[in-house]
């Protein structure tokens, strides 16, 4: 997770990297490239990289939590909307919120084919995979579909491989294959309480290529603009898109109970708003393949969620199975060498 800079011309030598072979220089200033070994002044820029560590990990774990919770509320809010007014809901719920915080930042706007991207995964994450997972969780049960949706970190891997050149490193391969072998034990242990629908599994299938296209294609907006400013112009864009279910969302507010209505609030402030802008955040930072193998945690998460929230009793099996994923999310976080 990029946890330690490179030993080399860079300025962020700790305070143990002092090579003898550097002349001293008489005053060490900041901003000058080699710095003076031996001296504790060379420790300062150490600070800048811990808290890169620190709020990287804190913002995969954030980002883990709150999509999961979106599965629980998906599904608990789901028999008062129809999936494209719960995504649209959640989208202008999100649009605000963030925007918010984006707009009196702003200074650049995209430009030219700067855009292109910012649109497909608009389109493509924001958009498809909302509808497409709320009309999945219509027919599939929460742990069910985040069962299925884990089918992308694998794709991720792959496209993150050969499309951003991170290669395939030995340790991230063997990590996502034993969380996925997690995952499986999950998914055998929770089958009695599943709705296999056909459908359903489809719906799920086609979010998880959804976002995982999605992620290849943001990475490199990443390199332009700040996490938040990212996804609120990819949730400004899904909900342009999901506009035609305009009037439907408003009949539904209008029928909705007050749980439900809330439950959309939290759907469009949490897992939206803010677990998107902590995702961007943590892949401006991390390799998008390794990254992706983190969300093998979200359906052990879920089940988790779900124990706590709606009192379903996860079975042995099921805590079985997170564990390997979590052995193989931490494998993966190794360095091949």
């Amino acid at each position: 997770m990029a946890t330690t800079a490179a030993p080399g011309p860079t300025p962020s030598a700790g305070p143990h990297e002092g090579s003898p072979h550097a002349a001293p220089a008489p005053a060490p200033q900041p901003p000058t490239q080699p710095q003076t070994p031996g001296n504790p002044p060379a420790a300062s820029p150490s600070p800048k990289q811990a808290p890169v560590n620190k709020l990287g990990v804190a913002a995969v774990v954030i980002t883990v939590v709150l999509w999961a919770s979106a599965f629980v509320g998906i599904r608990a809010v789901g028999p008062s909307f129809s999936p494209g007014s719960l995504t649209l809901g959640r989208l202008a719920i999100a649009a605000v919120v963030l925007g918010a915080v984006v707009l009196p930042k702003l200074r650049m706007l995209p430009k030219g084919r700067e855009w292109w991207p910012i649109l497909a995964y608009g389109v493509m994450w924001f958009g498809g995979y909302n509808v497409a997972l709320n009309a999945a969780e219509h027919l599939l049960d929460a742990g069910t579909a985040a069962l299925l949706i884990n089918v992308n970190p694998i794709l991720v891997a792959v496209m993150a491989g050969i499309l951003l050149k991170e290669g395939f490193p030995r340790w991230l391969i063997i990590g996502s294959l034993i969380a996925f072998a997690g995952v499986a034990v999950i998914a055998l242990s929770s089958g009695q309480r599943s709705t296999a629908d056909v459908a359903g599994v489809l719906l799920c299938l086609l979010a998880a290529v959804l976002a995982a296209v999605s992620v290849i294609v943001q990475k490199p907006v990443l390199r332009k603009f700040p996490a938040a400013q990212a996804t609120w112009f990819g949730i400004m864009v899904g909900a342009v898109c999901c506009l035609p279910f305009t009037g439907q969302l408003v009949a539904e507010l209008q029928q909705a109970p007050l749980p439900a209505t809330l439950g959309l609030v939290y759907l469009g402030i949490f897992p939206t708003a803010i677990a998107f802008t902590t995702w961007a955040y943590a892949l401006s930072l991390i390799d998008a393949g390794k990254l992706a193998a983190t969300t093998y945690l979200v359906p052990g998460t879920t089940i988790l969620i779900s124990w706590l929230v709606l009192g379903e009793v996860p079975t042995v099996w099921g805590l079985v199975g997170g564990a390997i994923c979590l052995v193989g999310v931490a494998l993966t976080r190794r360095r091949s060498r």
